[in-house]
């Protein structure tokens, strides 16, 4: 039957009301073909979070789900671990726990932003190689040259771009936990001291040393 084609009058019985005739509907499709109950689950990516438009960088480092037996059924929670820096030598970490993905991640990077600390860092450097650890994650970083980029994981390269580093090795020992990395990547950057911070802390001031002119040219 062609669509929107009408359907011939059949005339009704003796004494009975003629019925008027009604338009054919479109054809439904199979059942079963539309949107699930169910939700799939998603994907984060590494940058999938970051805000590139604002002054500070945020990125997502890792998200965990816990669920909880009850009476009713389950109940999840969310925690997201949050990485913020101005990638000019402020950084900070925060965990944030919500019943909804985004609001975990929200609560995340407000609260990192209230933990931002200064590192000191050598141009697009660390000033010196430095071993670190938290739990039982162990970090060891090791300036490197321009040009180098960070070579490092991806748990340890947001901590360090967010920070600002663009010049670093780096190696990750002992546990691979996401939460007990960033926090030995942390220390290892705040534990950073650059050459006048230390002649500072020891009441000395650095000499100045100037450059040898170059020899005048004798006349023959």
């Amino acid at each position: 039957m062609a669509e929107n084609e009408i359907i011939p009058e059949v005339p009704a019985a003796p004494g009975e009301p003629q019925k008027p005739h009604r338009e054919q509907r479109e054809p439904r499709g199979p059942r079963g073909g539309g949107r699930g109950r169910g939700r799939k689950p998603v994907e984060v990516s590494e940058n999938a979070f970051e805000k590139a438009g604002e002054e500070l960088a945020e990125k997502v480092v890792f998200i965990n789900r816990s669920s909880k037996v009850v009476k009713g059924g389950r109940r999840f929670k969310f925690s997201a671990l949050v990485v913020v820096g101005d990638k000019k030598g402020k950084v900070g970490v925060a965990l944030g726990k919500a019943a909804e993905v985004a609001d975990a991640i929200k609560r995340g990077g407000e609260l990192a932003r209230t933990k931002m600390l200064s590192v000191s860092l050598k141009e697009a450097t660390i000033p010196h190689e430095i071993f670190a650890s938290y739990g039982g994650a162990k970090i060891l970083l090791r300036p490197a040259s321009p040009g180098t980029g960070i070579i490092a994981g991806k748990t340890v390269r947001a901590v360090l771009e967010s920070a600002g580093v663009k010049d670093v090795l780096t190696k990750s020992l002992g546990s691979k936990n996401a939460a007990n990395v960033v926090k030995a990547t942390l220390n290892a950057l705040l534990s950073l001291r650059t050459r006048e911070q230390i002649y500072q802390s020891r009441g000395l001031q650095i000499k100045k040393v100037e450059t040898p002119k170059a020899p005048e040219a004798v006349a023959a």
